[in-house]
């Protein structure tokens, strides 16, 4: 029974031990900073902005990311079971490439 005990506290220490390193939200903190100083748009202006012409071209959208340094959002959409990539500009709202 000991030996059980000790068996799955080691696991559970294995699953919380990485999220007690890591950096809560540095991506959302980057964005959020950024969004107070008026440097970058909101994703929901950005993705206003763009998913109605992209669905208007029969795409569904998938999701997004966040490229800091480069302050472009990266929208996924997928048609007829290929996968588009749409790099937005945040601070513009300007499509910038498409993958």
């Amino acid at each position: 029974m000991i030996r059980l005990a000790t068996t799955l506290s080691l696991i559970a220490a294995n699953f919380v031990a990485p999220l007690a390193h890591a950096k809560p939200g540095d991506e959302q903190e980057q964005v959020r900073k950024e969004l107070r100083a008026g440097n970058v748009h909101t994703l929901s202006d950005i993705e206003n902005h763009v998913v109605p012409d992209m669905s208007a071209q029969g795409m569904e959208y998938l999701g997004s990311g966040y490229d800091e340094s480069a302050k472009v959002y990266r929208l996924r959409f997928i048609r007829n079971g290929q996968v588009y990539y749409i790099d937005v500009d945040a601070r513009t709202r300007q499509i910038i490439a498409r993958h």
